[in-house]
């Protein structure tokens, strides 16, 4: 089977997954549903993910952040599209409800992943950096994307950051809660 790699970020002190519903609900699950695993496609969206859940929005409140950034190993198929407007997509916390109905509505049908756009990035900052010879933004905008599992995961994962905190060129990249 073929695989892609999505980035995860978590408290430095856990396992890089939940394995029981005891997690706090979130855009595409509710209480008690879990466990439910969200993957960025970057690096840059984990990270994102993390400052908007947290709503920090100055470089000086990095200092005190410590998390760990997983490199995960995860299926390449079988994801479901939620059938949602981008506004609600990407929404604040306002539109989670919308979102939830529609993730189970998804299981419901059968699906055990669902693939939708990143709700913590701005259009077109999912991008990656070159060195040619120093180091600058990626000429070629995309957009971020979020990956979700469903049900426990048994996943391959590597730690690329251990007790870290993310970049300081990421806080204007996000996409306010």
């Amino acid at each position: 089977m073929a695989r892609r790699l999505g980035f995860r970020h978590c408290d430095s002190r856990m396992p890089f997954l939940w394995q029981s519903d005891q997690q706090p609900a979130a855009r595409w699950h509710g209480e008690g549903e879990g466990p439910a695993n969200y993957f960025a496609d970057t690096p840059v969206g984990a990270w994102a993910e993390f400052l908007r859940h947290e709503e920090i929005t100055d470089p000086a409140d990095l200092a005190g952040v410590r998390r760990s950034l997983w490199v995960v190993e995860l299926p390449d198929d079988g994801y479901a599209v939620p059938k949602l407007p981008i506004r609600t997509l990407t929404g604040g916390l306002n539109t989670y409800a919308t979102c939830q109905l529609e993730a189970r509505r998804l299981r419901d049908d059968g699906a055990a992943r669902l693939e939708a756009p990143a709700a913590a990035l701005k259009p077109g900052t999912a991008r990656g950096w070159t060195a040619a010879p120093d180091i600058a933004a990626a000429p070629a905008p995309r957009d971020g994307t979020v990956w979700v599992l469903f049900g426990p995961c048994r996943a391959i994962g590597w730690p690329a950051v251990v007790a870290g905190a993310p970049p300081q060129d990421v806080l204007p990249l996000v996409r306010p809660l």
